[in-house]
């Protein structure tokens, strides 16, 4: 079982308390309204989400996670998270539960055993991580009985997505599934600089211009925390179309400092 490292802090350790952040985060004036009836259409392939405390950009991943409610369940949910803790590891998947204040979150054995031919395997590299974490209550909130496979990205550049990506498409072939790229936005920065430079980050995302997302986040040196994902996701799933949910800051959630906002985005490919 992987134990739950930012309970009580990014979000409630109480499972009731728990249950209402997450729906206040959908009710609240920057989310997207509560979750209707479970859709069939199924085109949705991958979606980017934010992974900072649920008060600071719960509001804005609600977004995501109500149009793939609405849109349709999959099979299951490849979670990728960027490594805020140092591992000795270019990626590193793991096989046990995720358990949260809403009970564990089962594993996807067939899909995992197979990548687990690829990368390494080790619930003591997720042990610290938050970038997973974060998006399996709302993806128990939403799906009765998802399954997930977590991958911790630690190199997040071109080659290693590239590597990444093949892998994945090898252990998912023939089962239906969502690839969930975890990542905020730039850090830090006035709210005026952060809308221009996470524009033309989301821009690369629409026109699913790779080489034009790495080149714009080195050249202007956009503090984006977890481009690898968002990369891994776009070169996984080739979507027909990539389309902006949500853009919204710190700023606009807590009200703190806005001359030194973090930028949140949700976004949605489809196949």
């Amino acid at each position: 079982m992987r134990y739950p490292a930012v309970a009580g802090r990014f979000y409630p350790l109480d499972k009731e308390a728990l249950v209402s952040e997450i729906e206040s985060c959908f009710k609240h004036e920057l989310g997207p309204g509560i979750p209707q009836e479970t859709g069939t259409e199924r085109r949705i392939s991958a979606v980017v989400v934010p992974h900072a405390g649920y008060a600071a950009s719960g509001m804005n991943a609600a977004h995501a996670f109500k149009k793939i409610k609405e849109d349709g369940l999959p099979e299951a949910y490849i979670v990728i998270g960027p490594d805020h803790h140092g591992i000795p590891f270019d990626f590193v998947m793991c096989s046990d539960e995720y358990l949260t204040p809403l009970g564990p979150c089962k594993i996807h054995s067939e899909i995992a055993g197979k990548l687990s031919e690829f990368i390494p395997d080790s619930v003591n590299a997720h042990r610290f991580e938050h970038s997973i974490e974060v998006e399996v209550p709302f993806l128990q909130y939403i799906d009765p009985d998802p399954h997930i496979v977590p991958i911790i990205m630690g190199r997040q550049d071109m080659e290693s997505a590239k590597k990444l990506s093949e892998f994945i498409k090898t252990a998912c072939k023939g089962h239906d599934v969502i690839v969930i790229a975890s990542s905020d936005m730039s850090h830090y920065v006035p709210k005026a600089v952060g809308k221009r430079l996470n524009s033309m980050v989301l821009d690369k995302m629409v026109a699913k211009d790779i080489d034009g997302f790495y080149s714009t986040i080195i050249k202007d040196k956009i503090t984006v925390c977890g481009y690898g994902s968002i990369a891994t996701a776009i070169m996984t799933v080739d979507p027909k179309s990539v389309e902006v949910l949500k853009y919204s800051d710190s700023w606009d959630s807590l009200k703190y400092d806005m001359n030194s906002v973090v930028g949140y985005g949700s976004v949605a490919m489809y196949r």
